[in-house]
Parts: structure tokens; C-alpha cells; sequence
């Protein structure tokens, strides 16, 4: 049986860090605030967003509220970004995506700086990731899955890892991130040959393709440790990762569950990127 690798044990001990953080910015009258930008109201990001608020409250984070009707168009998004990026008393912008389809994804993600870009969504954002620059701020759920595992003192160094995956919010930055942390790191996808044959051999697996039970017993070995970020809902309406959870969990080392993993640790990273955008204004 593995270890199930929780999420709410890292959540909390990023949690405290980020509220003496930002009890100390406080003290200096500097109040880390994040505006929350969501066009329409998607069920899944007014989920997310409910998850965000519960968790700025616990950090000391206060949350600004802008929303938008789906008739919003690209310029009057715009407009409304660069008033938050103008406002010296917002020190993160979320913007929720995918936006509705007529509005300019390019244009608007990159329009928000990337001294506020908390959820490191813009081009600048992502070149700082890949150039390993840590003054940008990752993805936060690619940065969840590395506090995952550090946060169970499961070893990086020089483990081979495997990402399962290759999109911008997820794939590929989280492969940079093991890098940083001198893991030898594959990226597989569709295309990929041999993917059984791979994903067996790895110490480490990072899940991120949003398909269920994607990965299942014939694919993984004992000793692994698997992240699954994969959200998705079965025919009941209950909430399942990528992974088969049921046949893998007896066979390997540890696995996060789904919900209870990696979602609660996002949160708390996103507000520990506000609380530093605020600390990189004092």
C-alpha cells in the first residue's frame, strides 16, 4: 500500500510561512492584496476561486474581486488589467482562462507585467521559467507538484523523473523546475515510443495530460512516487485524476490523491507569490 501523499500537510506549512510574511508587510502598512479577474462565471473557476479566497483569508492576503460579463471584448479586458497594473495597492493579478473565445488570449495574458503576474502566465513569465530566472514566478500548479515532494522529503537529485504532458501551464515548466532541482527529466506525450517501457524505468511521475485513469497499473513500477495533477469528473460526478488510482496505489511508493493533492498547494503558492510581489515592492 503506499504512502498517500496529502496535500493539506504542505498547504499548511506554506500557509503559516505566508501569514507571518504578510502580518510583517502589514506592519509596515503594506496590505498584499490579489485581484481576481474571471470573465463570466464558469463553474470550475468560481470553484477555484472559492478554494483562493479560503486560502488568502488563512495567509493574510486580501482579495479584490473583478467580474466581468462573457460579452467582455479584448480592449475593455485590457483596459481593466492595465488599471490593476497601474494600482500600486494590487500586487498579483489572476486572470481565469481559458477566456471566452472572441477575446485575444495573446494579447491579454501579456499584458499583465511580470512583476504582478503571479500564476506566471505571460511569455515573459515563462521565458524567466526556462531561463531559470527566480525572480519570475512559475506556474502554480507546476510549483505545487515540486513542494509536493519536497514537502515528503522525497530526494530530487538526480532521480530520473517523467512528465506526462507537454502543456505550457503544466508539462513544461514543471519539467524545468525538476531541472532546477538536478532531477534527470523526461517529458512524454502521445507521441511518445516506448511510453510503457519509460514510464516504468522512472523514479518519479508527474501526471498532467486531464485524461482519467490514463495511467494505470501496467505502466508503473514499486518505489515510484506519482503527482497527479489531472482533474476530471466520472460519469457520477465525482471528482478523478489521470491516474487509476484503485490498481495503482498497491503497487507503488506514494501517490496523491485526488481531490486532497495538489490543489490545495496551488492555492497556498499562489499567495506565496503575492506575498512576494509585496515584498519586492517594499
Amino acid at each position: 500500500m503506499a504512502s498517500l501523499l496529502k496535500g493539506a500537510k504542505v498547504a499548511d506549512a506554506i500557509t503559516d510561512n505566508v501569514y507571518d510574511r504578510a502580518t510583517s508587510l502589514k506592519n509596515t502598512g503594506i496590505e498584499p492584496t490579489l485581484a481576481i479577474v474571471r470573465v463570466g462565471n464558469d463553474p470550475s473557476d468560481m470553484a477555484y476561486e472559492r478554494g483562493a479566497v479560503k486560502r488568502a483569508e488563512k495567509c493574510g492576503v486580501d482579495i479584490f474581486h473583478v467580474e466581468l460579463p462573457l460579452t467582455t471584448t479584448t480592449d475593455e479586458l485590457l483596459v481593466k488589467l492595465s488599471e490593476l497594473d497601474k494600482d500600486d495597492n494590487i500586487h498579483g493579478i489572476l486572470l481565469f482562462r481559458p477566456l471566452p473565445k472572441h477575446i485575444d488570449d495573446e494579447k491579454v495574458r501579456n499584458a499583465i507585467s511580470a512583476s504582478k503576474d503571479v500564476d506566471g502566465i505571460s511569455d515573459l513569465s515563462m521565458s524567466g521559467v526556462y531561463g531559470g530566472n527566480k525572480n519570475c514566478f512559475a506556474p502554480c500548479t507546476a510549483r505545487a507538484c515540486i513542494e509536493i515532494l519536497k514537502g515528503y522529503n522525497i530526494s530530487l537529485k538526480g532521480k530520473k523523473a517523467v512528465v506526462l504532458g507537454r502543456s505550457l501551464v503544466i508539462g513544461k515548466p514543471v519539467a524545468m523546475l525538476l531541472l532546477d532541482e538536478n532531477a534527470t527529466v523526461t517529458i512524454c506525450h502521445s507521441k511518445s515510443e516506448d511510453l510503457h517501457k519509460i514510464l516504468k524505468e522512472a523514479d518519479i511521475i508527474i501526471s498532467a495530460v486531464g485524461k482519467m485513469d490514463n495511467l494505470d497499473e501496467t505502466m508503473v513500477s514499486a518505489k515510484q512516487y506519482i503527482i497527479d495533477v489531472g482533474i476530471n469528473v466520472d460519469e457520477e460526478g465525482n471528482l478523478k485524476g489521470d491516474v487509476a488510482f484503485d490498481k495503482v496505489e498497491p503497487i507503488v511508493e506514494g501517490i496523491t490523491p485526488v481531490p486532497g493533492g495538489v490543489g490545495s498547494v496551488t492555492t497556498s503558492i499562489l499567495m506565496d507569490h503575492v506575498v512576494r510581489a509585496a515584498e519586492k515592492r517594499l
